[in-house]
């Protein structure tokens, strides 16, 4: 097999490590906080914790660059028809996964419809598929060079718009920036997220914009590896293009400061540096150092095989977990993780055990569907 055409394990690894990452962080359980690195930046600043989402879109991207070759080879139509249908069944099963199950509980204990009217359209996986839709269709059709220019061109953008159409006073504030504005004027406040006691989604349709960039790089990351293939000129490109990448983002920061809710430009430049570099140090262990022979790589593998099915399995148990109540009166979510985890070790600890028991217990359900040779592709 060609160095061009064969696949390589640490880019099935990285992905691997992004979904399992993604589902610790979001199990923290209740009762106690997480460490401070499994908890997002509150609003500027950057957390390992933040690193997961862009992560995601890097490995997407580093996906398409074996994938979409297949594609041109069966036409132009067949490709639009393919990247749309993608990006349209995933947009979808966002919208459905925050709708689930599709009934609420009332104050006196009543199972209610839920209305539409209050379900979140903007969210991860619609954020995914946008990305994805986008990105295809880019690298297919725009030359390199250009494509490289306009992503340039877009992050200067960005930062420009953010200036200009957010609040004079403080536009780049959680109350006071255009991608809110926007996103209030699409959907409404009923379709945005509440976490931050406001209506602001920090997967907002202009925020958007700049997170196609990551997947874009990491597009440009697997395909620069096939081209250049197993050597240490690989790993040592790799290193340098991402510390351009991480100065690039230090030197911008001061003016656009690292904001993952905001998605800012230079968050960009700083989370598409750390996943090259961190796929520099897994190209260099696992194809030049030959540690695929150890035992930890294939437990990363299982995860990447069915990467959107664990996600939406960790998610959706969780919301069951919610929905579900014990004798005690307290749902299971907060029973397993106060009454359980925090009884065994009480305080952040605790709350890791219980992220931790959430990630294998999904990895297991990963490790069987490889076992009965299920891999569910969209």
């Amino acid at each position: 097999m060609s160095e061009l055409n064969q696949r390589f394990l640490s880019l099935d690894v990285f992905r691997g490590l992004t979904i399992g990452f993604m589902i610790i962080v979001n199990s923290p359980g209740s009762g106690a906080h997480s460490f401070a690195p499994l908890v997002h930046a509150a609003w500027n600043g950057f957390t390992p914790t933040d690193l997961v989402f862009p992560s995601f879109l890097f490995a997407i991207g580093s996906a398409m660059s074996f994938s979409l070759r297949k594609y041109v080879a069966e036409g132009n139509l067949t490709v639009l028809r393919k990247v749309i249908w993608r990006t349209s069944v995933i947009f979808l099963l966002g919208y459905l996964m925050y709708w689930f199950p599709f009934f609420r509980i009332d104050a006196a204990g009543n199972f209610i419809e839920a209305p539409f009217s209050g379900t979140r359209i903007p969210g991860v996986l619609q954020r995914l598929a946008l990305c994805y839709g986008m990105g295809a269709l880019l690298v297919l059709y725009i030359p390199r060079r250009l494509l490289t220019i306009l992503g340039v061109a877009l992050l200067l953008f960005y930062w420009a718009l953010l200036l200009i159409a957010g609040d004079a006073e403080a536009p780049l504030s959680l109350t006071g920036n255009a991608v809110s504005k926007l996103d209030l004027w699409l959907f409404g406040p009923g379709h945005l997220w509440h976490g931050e006691g406001i209506p602001f989604d920090p997967e907002g349709m202009l925020s958007t914009l700049p997170a196609l960039i990551n997947l874009l790089i990491g597009y440009w990351t697997g395909e620069f590896i096939q081209k250049n293939g197993k050597n240490y000129e690989t790993v040592a490109r790799l290193m340098l293009t991402a510390v351009v990448l991480l100065f690039a983002a230090y030197c911008w920061q001061p003016f656009f400061p690292f904001n993952k809710k905001l998605w800012s430009s230079s968050f960009v430049l700083l989370t598409s540096g750390l996943d090259i570099m961190i796929m520099a140090v897994l190209f260099y262990l696992l194809e030049l150092k030959n540690s695929h022979k150890a035992c930890w790589p294939g437990f990363f593998v299982i995860f990447g095989k069915n990467p959107l099915v664990i996600y939406l399995i960790s998610e959706l148990m969780l919301t069951v977990f919610w929905m579900v109540r014990t004798p005690s009166g307290k749902n299971l979510y907060d029973f397993l993780s106060i009454e359980v985890f925090q009884s065994i070790v009480s305080g952040p600890l605790g709350s890791l055990l219980f992220a931790l028991s959430v990630m294998m217990f999904c990895w297991l359900i990963a490790l069987l569907m490889d076992h009965k040779k299920i891999y569910i592709r969209v």
